[in-house]
């Protein structure tokens, strides 16, 4: 099944009431009201795009240890997934779609990493529960999120919401300011010039992981 369709089940299951994501009807609303008022900021497209190069950055593993975009991007081109965090259902999916086509992705030269502004100890729980074999680096304050033209801050009326369903993300960001990353993943070649760049406001909706796989090969063929 591909990423899309396991979204579209869960989002079903979700919308349909079925256990255990049940929820009322007014949360729905206000979740896709909040969904499209940030469709209709034009926010996505003010992300990096193709062409744009990317900000060197060193972020710290789940384990506190420092990795270096540079060292990576001495290694191949680099696939980046910013992903919100390990509460949100869509991103769990996405990250396990990453996992199973990691053996082509690598087949093409790429390393994988995740980024999200999550602590340390819930990105070691997406990693643990997801079975990934790639790192989940955090982005404190989601600052490289920022720099990317991600970062986006959420509505009043959707902070409320997410207090009542003890959706607490300062207690899973360490971090007060209620922002979060649109969803995003990037492809970067070794000069650090973004190859492919697929950014949604809508976070139901996840690029397959394969559609990468034409740029890599065009990128390793011009290497060659």
């Amino acid at each position: 099944m591909s990423l899309q369709a396991r979204l579209d089940a869960f989002t079903a299951a979700f919308q349909a009431g079925h256990a255990p994501y049940f929820a009322p009807p007014e949360v729905h609303r206000i979740i896709e009201r909040a969904t499209a008022e940030l469709v209709a900021s034009r926010q996505a497209e003010r992300a990096l795009r193709a062409g744009h190069r990317v900000p060197a950055f060193v972020l710290n593993s789940p384990n506190g240890k420092p990795v270096s975009s540079l060292s990576l991007l001495a290694q191949g081109p680099l696939v980046i997934d910013f992903c919100r965090g390990v509460w949100c259902p869509y991103g769990n999916l996405e990250l396990q779609a990453l996992e199973a086509a990691l053996p082509a992705l690598r087949a093409h030269g790429a390393r994988v990493i995740a980024i999200s502004p999550q602590s340390a100890a819930h990105s070691r729980k997406a990693v643990r529960m997801n079975r990934l074999s790639f790192p989940i680096l955090c982005d404190t304050h989601n600052d490289l999120a920022a720099a990317f033209g991600l970062r986006y801050a959420l509505p009043g009326y959707l902070i409320e919401l997410y207090r009542q369903l003890k959706n607490d993300l300062p207690a899973f960001n360490h971090d007060t300011s209620w922002t979060l990353p649109m969803p995003a993943r990037y492809l970067v070649g070794q000069d650090g010039v973004v190859l492919v760049s697929e950014v949604n406001p809508d976070y139901t909706q996840r690029p397959e992981p394969e559609d990468l796989l034409p740029a890599l090969r065009q990128a390793q063929a011009s290497s060659a």
